[in-house]
């Protein structure tokens, strides 16, 4: 059985909008550490759940943006009524549609001279959105795995999420 992605009944999701340490396709490699002082400022309330980077598709709230060892965690849920958000959740559902990308500005960045690749040191976070096409490939709604998966028919599906991002998460 093949891992599904873990998005509940009410649109809850999770999952890394950016991996610490990889070079994503823009060359781009971000720090540990990068997010905290925006995350600081702002709060989640400040970072926009957005579809594509298109700041005129608000769909969902992020209810919580955290870094952790592996990169930035970030939970959030699509907002019911609002059309182009119903649809992704089926799209999710469904295994159409994953990614996740960030919309920043840079604040501190170094450039490695034999790769050319950018380290991102300090990033002002303001929006993270839901993709087709990642610019970093980690960069997902979370998966549950296989026996998570065929809990699906005892538990509910916030407790699938719940197990799906303990299972990230450690």
């Amino acid at each position: 059985m093949s891992a599904t992605i873990a998005i509940d009944e009410t649109g809850r999701f999770a999952g890394y909008a950016s991996l610490f340490g990889q070079v994503d396709q823009g060359g781009d490699i971000v720090m540990p550490g990068a997010f905290a002082k925006s995350l600081k400022a702002k709060g989640q309330g400040g970072v926009r759940l957005l579809f594509q980077h298109d700041p005129k598709e608000p769909i969902g709230i992020w209810e919580h943006i955290a870094e952790d060892r592996t990169g930035l965690w970030a939970e959030g849920r699509l907002l019911p009524g609002v059309e182009r958000g119903d649809a992704l959740r089926r799209l999710i559902e469904g295994g159409a549609i994953d990614g996740l990308s960030i919309g920043f500005r840079t604040q501190r960045a170094t450039r490695e001279a034999a790769t050319g690749h950018r380290r991102l040191w300090q990033i002002d976070l303001w929006e993270i959105s839901i993709v087709t096409f990642p610019m970093m490939d980690g960069a997902r709604i979370a998966r549950a795995s296989a026996p998570v998966a065929s809990a699906r028919q005892t538990r509910p599906l916030e407790a699938t999420i719940s197990a799906a991002i303990h299972l990230l998460r450690n």
